[in-house]
C-alpha cells in the first residue's frame, strides 16, 4: 500500500470511528431522556458510568488527528474532513457532558413523588433528538440537503426552551411554592437549558459537514446554505 492509499484508509478509520462516538452520544442522551421521564435514577447512573467512553474517545481522535495533520500535511477535501473531524469530535464530547447533566436531574427527581414531564420539555426534548439525529446523518452521508434542514430547525431551540422555563414558573405559582414543587421545576429548567446546549451542538455539527463539503466556514451563523 502506498503512503496515500495508507492515508485514505486511516482516514475512512477516523470516520468510522468518529460515527461510533456519534452513537454513544446520542444512546447518552436517549438513555438520560428516558431516565428523567421515568425517574430512573439506575439508568441514569449508567449514562454517567458511560461517559468515560466518550471522554476516552475523544482523546484518541484527537490523538489520531493530530497525527495526520503532522505526518500527512493534508490539503483542500481530505484537510477539512480531519479539522472537520476534529470539530465533531468536541461537539459530541459536549452531548454527552449535556446528557450526563439530564442524568444526574434524573436522579434527584427519583426522590420526588412520581408525576409527568412537562409538555414543552417532552417537545424540547423530541426536537432536539430529532436534529442530532439529522446532523450525524447528514455527517455520515455528506448530505448537504439535511445539514441545511438542522440549520432551519435550530433557529426554534431557544424560543422553546424560553417556553420551558415560563411553563415551569407557572408550575411554582400554582401550586403555592411548595418545596417539591419548586425542586421538580428547577431540574425540568436545567434539563432544558442542557437540550438547547445539544442543540445547539447539532447545529455546529451541521455546520461541519457543510465546511467538509463546500469548504464553506459558516460557525457560529448556522443558517441553511
Amino acid at each position: 500500500m502506498d503512503g496515500r492509499s495508507h492515508f485514505h484508509a486511516e482516514l475512512e478509520l477516523l470516520t468510522d470511528k468518529l460515527l461510533r462516538m456519534a452513537g454513544l452520544a446520542r444512546k447518552a442522551l436517549e438513555d438520560s431522556l428516558r431516565a428523567f421521564s421515568g425517574c430512573d435514577a439506575a439508568l441514569a447512573r449508567e449514562v454517567i458510568d458511560r461517559d468515560a467512553e466518550i471522554n476516552r474517545m475523544e482523546c484518541e481522535l484527537d490523538e489520531t488527528s493530530l497525527r495526520l495533520l503532522a505526518l500527512e500535511q493534508p490539503v483542500a477535501l481530505d484537510l477539512r474532513r480531519v479539522v472537520g473531524g476534529m470539530r465533531m469530535t468536541i461537539d459530541l464530547e459536549r452531548v454527552g457532558d449535556e446528557a450526563l447533566h439530564i442524568a444526574e436531574r434524573a436522579i434527584f427527581l427519583a426522590q420526588l413523588p412520581p408525576a409527568p414531564m412537562s409538555a414543552r420539555l417532552d417537545e424540547l426534548a423530541f426536537r432536539v433528538s430529532e436534529m442530532l439525529d439529522k446532523a450525524i446523518s447528514a455527517f455520515h452521508a455528506g448530505d448537504m440537503d439535511l445539514a441545511n434542514e438542522v440549520c432551519r430547525m435550530e433557529a426554534g431551540i431557544s424560543d422553546l426552551n424560553v417556553l420551558v422555563l415560563k411553563d415551569a414558573l407557572r408550575m411554582v405559582e400554582q401550586s403555592s411554592c411548595t418545596s417539591q414543587a419548586l425542586e421538580r421545576s428547577m431540574h425540568e429548567v436545567i434539563a432544558g437549558r442542557s437540550l438547547e446546549r445539544i442543540g445547539d451542538k447539532a447545529g455546529n455539527i451541521a455546520e461541519t459537514t457543510i465546511f467538509m463539503v463546500k469548504g464553506v466556514s459558516i460557525k457560529h451563523r448556522c443558517r441553511p446554505f
